[in-house]
């Protein structure tokens, strides 16, 4: 009965973990038809294209069913109906698909595509690396001592080109209104570049089903002036200047802290925690209160992630959040 249960529960979950995907995918400014960039902006104008297309198809159908309805009685015109079939079932979609197969090869496929490593722009453009985790985003720049999680800063109107590959299982990298998706495999990185013709905050989503979680595996992209990227760059790069004797005791076996003994790669590196915007990879906004729910009970916060449950007491609790909600 046990089993029946936790497989009653598991897919619960998972249907509320589709809903959530699908609420996230229609809100929360994931619009691939509100595009700020170049690749983004030649994803939207080949959906609009296929829409103009396959409204006119619809219309040349419905017609062809109407006129079909008034002619059934009459007889004797089977080659004017041959004709039409052969021409408009069969030779127009196939040039008009052959057409949309080479416009999307040669204008958006190129086009979206990272750049080569031996480009211009693949020279002056920033270089990142993203690594899926079941079910958070790590995140590391060019200096190494930056390591951050389910938050990107880049500088606006500034290519980036990232670098993405997975831990555990496939992931997909996906920000809207930045540029199309792109799959996260273990052992195998691949690339596809990012860039923001205006400061912003964009919202990013897992796109590839991962396990129970996978909803709420979002991330966001900030787009900041070159002084503002520049100056976040310099704080990542600080070391933390406190420890917390109870983090090191329940806490440094996962995570990591730069400057302190705490140093696994297991979780999300909190070194400037403080200074996100959201906890469990955009589940919950990143509060004192959010902190203090999600450190005492992490499967309620967020079912099937891999944070385990702590046991500690609400002074505990308490303690570690301020310690936490600290570092920025």
């Amino acid at each position: 009965m046990k089993q029946s249960g936790d497989r009653i529960r598991g897919a619960r979950l998972v249907v509320l973990g589709g809903v959530a995907f699908l609420a996230a995918g229609c809100g929360n400014g994931q619009n691939a038809l509100q595009p700020h960039s170049p690749q983004a902006g030649s994803i939207a104008t080949l959906w609009w294209i296929m829409l103009g297309v396959s409204t006119f198809g619809l219309a040349v159908v419905v017609a062809l069913l109407v006129a079909s309805w008034f002619r059934r009685d009459r007889e004797g015109r089977e080659r004017p109906a041959t004709v039409t079939v052969v021409v408009l079932g069969i030779a127009v979609p196939v040039l008009v698909i052959a057409a949309l197969f080479s416009y999307s090869d040669i204008f958006l496929i190129r086009g979206t595509s990272a750049p080569s490593p031996t480009s211009l722009v693949a020279k002056r453009a920033l270089k990142i690396t993203v690594v899926g985790h079941q079910f958070w985003w790590e995140v590391r720049y060019p200096s190494g001592d930056v390591v951050t999680a389910n938050e990107i800063h880049i500088p606006v109107r500034t290519p980036v080109v990232v670098s993405v590959t997975s831990s555990d299982v496939i992931h997909s990298f996906w920000v809207p209104e930045l540029n199309r998706k792109m799959d996260l495999e273990p052992g195998r990185t691949n690339q596809v570049e990012i860039y923001a013709s205006k400061a912003g905050k964009y919202r990013g989503q897992c796109a590839e089903f991962c396990g129970l979680q996978h909803a709420h595996m979002a991330f966001y992209v900030f787009a900041d002036p070159p002084d503002v990227f520049a100056r976040w760059l310099r704080d990542e790069a600080r070391p933390a200047t406190r420890t917390s004797q109870l983090f090191l005791d329940r806490c440094s076996n996962c995570h990591r802290i730069q400057g302190t003994p705490a140093t696994a790669q297991v979780g999300p590196d909190l070194t400037h925690v403080g200074s996100r915007t959201t906890l469990a990879a955009g589940t919950i906004t990143n509060t004192l209160a959010h902190m203090e729910e999600w450190i005492a009970h992490p499967q309620a916060v967020k079912p099937g992630n891999q944070m385990p449950e702590l046991h500690l007491t609400d002074a505990q609790v308490h303690e570690l959040a301020t310690y936490l909600e600290g570092l920025k």
